[in-house]
């Protein structure tokens, strides 16, 4: 029972990443942005994240570094594709080719260093609950955010009026241009508060789910996370429960390999990204499905008329 209640532990953790990313990325994409930068940002952040705690210690300022990469990262983004008008898909991808490359560079130096020894999370009383406990109860307090922020973006997009402003602006942009909303403004907010929750995510990868840093250390995780909205039907606790699923899938190479399973490791190792490609594949045959469910203005440009 024990082995299950890591397993299940284990999935929470490696999925809570991919989840901050993807409710980031599910802002932008409600505002109708598809910013495919999120694996170049998740990795400037983990490097940006990991060098701050090296330097000052403190693992606060080493994701509030995180977040300010992402955010800097997907404003310059934001401010070549509502401003300059560059194509949605080309910019993302030059950001995502950015990052790993920039990354990768800045951190030569620190691929050997580690960090200040690591703060063991529990709640009191509650993680002493057989099997539940170590399961559920025993999380750094960013796996309990993502779940936090996935209730909180329900609230906000379905309760309350800037949600569905936002909504709106993904939606039919040219009618809320007509009532009087900014919709460059509001996608431009929109964009960065993403950017800032996958750099979230990116610090995360390096200062709680492996320690470390090491080159490409997001392992595709970005482009798991731009994946998981569409799959999700662009709903936050699908969204939640998307990333979790992925994430048990992660684990489960090694479960399975503790377990002396005879399958090839690389086999067990392309899992998570196998599930993707299914998924997406599954997705792509209810194109009618999509349409029911995406912001129509998804990835289309918009320019006021003065």
């Amino acid at each position: 029972m024990s082995e299950i209640a890591l397993l299940i532990a284990a999935s929470l953790s490696a999925g809570t990443a991919i989840a901050i990313a993807a409710l980031g990325l599910l802002i932008n994409e409600k505002a109708g942005v598809v910013n495919l930068g999120a694996e170049g940002m998740m990795l400037l952040a983990a490097i940006a994240g990991f060098a701050t705690v090296v330097m000052t210690g403190s693992d606060c300022l080493g994701f509030i570094a995180g977040m300010v990469a992402g955010s800097l990262a997907s404003l310059v983004f934001a401010l070549l594709v509502l401003w300059l008008n560059t194509n949605q898909m080309a910019t993302g991808l030059a950001l995502s080719l950015f990052g790993s490359g920039f990354s990768a560079f800045v951190g030569v130096k620190f691929v050997q260093e580690k960090l200040p020894e690591r703060i063991h999370y529990k709640i009191t009383f509650l993680s002493d609950i057989p099997l539940l406990g170590p399961a559920f109860f025993a999380h750094h307090p960013l796996v309990y955010f993502a779940m936090a922020l996935a209730a909180l973006l329900i609230w906000f997009f379905y309760y309350t009026r800037a949600g569905l402003v936002l909504r709106s602006v993904g939606e039919a942009p040219e009618s809320a241009h007509a009532l009087g909303y900014s919709v460059r403004f509001i996608r431009l907010v929109a964009v960065v508060v993403g950017g800032a929750l996958c750099g979230l995510a990116g610090a995360y990868l390096s200062l709680v789910a492996a320690p470390l840093w090491v080159e490409g250390m997001s392992a595709g995780r970005g482009w798991i996370a731009l994946a998981l909205t569409t799959f999700a039907s662009w709903r936050p606790l699908r969204v939640l429960g998307g990333a979790y699923l992925f994430g048990g899938v992660t684990m489960l190479q090694f479960y399975l390999q503790g377990q002396g399973v005879q399958i090839s490791s690389h086999l067990l190792s392309a899992l998570p990204y196998i599930a993707t490609i299914a998924v997406l594949v599954l997705i792509s045959t209810h194109k009618d499905w999509i349409r029911l469910n995406m912001p129509a203005a998804l990835g289309k440009p918009f320019f006021p008329r003065e």
